[in-house]
Parts: C-alpha cells; structure tokens; sequence
C-alpha cells in the first residue's frame, strides 16, 4: 500500500509524501468569466475568439457532489467555490444546496469579483453558503479599470460586497498586489472597507502562463503594511495550513498577507483543486493532474475513484514556491519555461 493511502472507511484521512493532509477542496464550476484581469485572464489572449469550454464538458451539479462526497470521505472539510466567475454558472444555488447538505462538510465559501452578487447573494445564502472572498484590487476607478481589463467600475464590485453583506453573507476581499501597478492605492482600499470586511493582500504571483510575472513587481508584506497607513500586531493562524499571516490594527480591523513568493507557506499546503472538467490538481502551479471525469462517466465505483484519488494525494510532493527560485533561474538558462494549468481552470 502507498503511503499515506489507508482502507477506503468513512474515516480515511488521506497525507502526502510531506505530511501533508488532505483538507480544503477548491471546485471550479466554470473557466468563463465577466473581466479579464491582467493577472489571470488578460483580454489579449482571452479575447472574443476565445473558446470556452462546452456544457457538455463541464463537470454537472450530480457529478460535483459526487466528487466532493469522496474527497470530504477522503479528509477534506472545507469547499470553495471557484471559476472562471463561479457566479456565471446557472443555477448555482442548487449546487451550494447539494454541498451543504454533505455530512463533514465543515465549511463552504465561494470566490467571486462580486459583479453578480446583488442579483444572488439572498439565494446563495438561503441555499446554505456562509461567506464569499471578492476580488477589488483598488477603489481607483482608472486603476481598477486598467487591472480588470475591461473599465469595470470599482462601485460596482462595492454594491456586489453590500449585497453580500445585506444577505448576511461573511465577506473577504481579495488584492493582488502589483508594484507600480495598485500598490499606492492600497491605503485607500483598507481604510473603505476595513469595517466592512476582512482584508487579504496577495504578492503578484506567476500563476498561468501569460500575466507577464516579474519579481520586481512583487511588494514584499513589509512594505504593503506601510502603505495601509495603520499600526499593526501579528496574531496567530486560525487553522493548520491558512495561507494568509494576520495582522490587526488598535480597533481589531483585520488584515491578511498571502506571501506565497516571498515567504512559501508549501509546507502546510493542505489544499486540492478540481477544475471544471473534473481534473485534480495537487498545487496551484501544476504542469498537469489526473482526469476523474473519465472514470467517473465511464462508471467506475466510489471505491475505484477514492482510490485514484487517495494514489494521487499519497504520492504528492509539491512545493513550488519553494522552488520558484531554482525553476525561474533554470527557465531562462535553459529557455525552457514551465507550463502551468491557466488559474482561470483552477480558481487560485
């Protein structure tokens, strides 16, 4: 038996070569999205030619919560909801019903850039879903416009957030944080929405294969701190494998940094990732991941598929972050640059 593969019980906790245990699933629902922001979807390569996956592909609402039954049978206890724009896939409320009512499902969330809530927040709340993370990287509309690719107006993702928070929704909100980019406008975002919501800066990541990563675009957490304009305390994590370091101010505003260049947080990386079309991804900067949709549709049992899925996590290693360094510099002494599964797939 591989290690870390244990007897397919109701009790199976599945741990990777690193000791790594199986316990968040990330469930894309589509690779559509309504913007095309420059770090993950850019519009000159996601143009209107594009071509997007077919229904047919997708991963149906019965085949979701049969997936997500094994995987929570398997360790998992939280689920995120994912695109692509999660919001853009019909009838999701259904969906979040579906997952809700799975027995160990601890916690259930949805990453959104908010431009639908105002229309779905109230239905994804009565439907079982406890909190959403939107995506607003700046309140400057030129900036905001410029990052999402598309002139979208930032009061739109605002009235998106007051949706969710009318509805009684739990809200986190997302910011990527380039240099020269949004950087200078960061203290304006925290100081708008710090009584509103909790806040979470990510490092400029090179996620995919077309958003133009450079290190020198990377602001390190010290230097994001500085710009929010507040004092600030570290407090500790809340969980085993929470990738965000926490900070808060006098008042108990909350702040998070998501420093996955800077300061790897691999070794407790506790998170799997199915795409769309049912392919498992064991890290986000994966070159490739084993198809459960073929199985799946071909009629194998839950057994046959906890164990494909129990094979995959067993013989995980993966810790890109860690190796960044090392993969960057043998890229470009080689030429060879590693291709990675697009975020739009995965949902970051």
């Amino acid at each position: 038996m591989l290690a870390g593969v244990f007897p397919l019980t109701d009790q199976s906790v599945l741990t990777d070569q690193l000791g790594r245990p199986l316990r968040d699933l990330r469930l894309s629902v589509t690779d559509r999205c309504n913007l095309r922001c420059t770090y993950c979807m850019p519009k000159e390569v996601f143009g209107p030619d594009f071509a997007f996956l077919p229904k047919s592909e997708l991963l149906s609402f019965e085949e979701l919560e049969r997936l997500s039954r094994l995987f929570v049978a398997s360790g998992v206890n939280k689920l995120r909801i994912t695109g692509g724009e999660p919001l853009l896939r019909r009838g999701l409320p259904e969906l979040i019903g579906r997952l809700v009512a799975i027995e160990g499902v601890q916690d259930i969330a949805m990453t959104t850039n908010g431009l639908l809530l105002p229309r779905l927040a109230a239905d994804l709340k009565a439907a079982g879903l406890k909190r959403v993370t939107v995506s607003l990287d700046s309140l400057d509309p030129e900036v905001f416009g410029r990052m999402n690719g598309l002139g979208v107006h930032p009061d739109k993702v605002l009235d998106g957030i007051e949706a969710a928070l009318v509805a009684g929704l739990g809200v986190k909100v997302n910011t990527v944080v380039q240099r020269g980019v949004n950087d200078a406008s960061l203290g304006e975002l925290w100081h708008a929405l710090k009584d509103k919501a909790v806040l979470r800066f990510i490092e400029f990541m090179d996620v995919g294969n077309h958003n133009g990563w450079n290190l020198d675009a990377v602001v390190p957490p010290r230097e994001v701190l500085a710009q929010l304009g507040s004092e600030f305390v570290p407090v500790g994590a809340n969980y085993r494998g929470e990738v965000a370091t926490r900070y808060t101010d006098a008042q108990g505003h909350e702040a998070g940094l998501i420093t996955s260049v800077s300061s790897p947080f691999c070794g407790d990386c506790t998170r799997a990732r199915l795409s769309a079309v049912g392919v498992l991804y064991t890290c986000l900067f994966a070159t490739g991941g084993l198809d459960l949709r073929s199985p799946l549709r071909e009629g194998q049992s839950d057994a046959q598929l906890r164990e494909l899925l129990a094979q995959t996590w067993s013989v995980r290693r993966d810790r890109y972050s860690e190796e960044r360094g090392e993969a960057t510099e043998r890229g470009k002494a080689t030429g060879l640059i590693r291709q990675k599964v697009e975020m739009s797939h995965i949902g970051g």
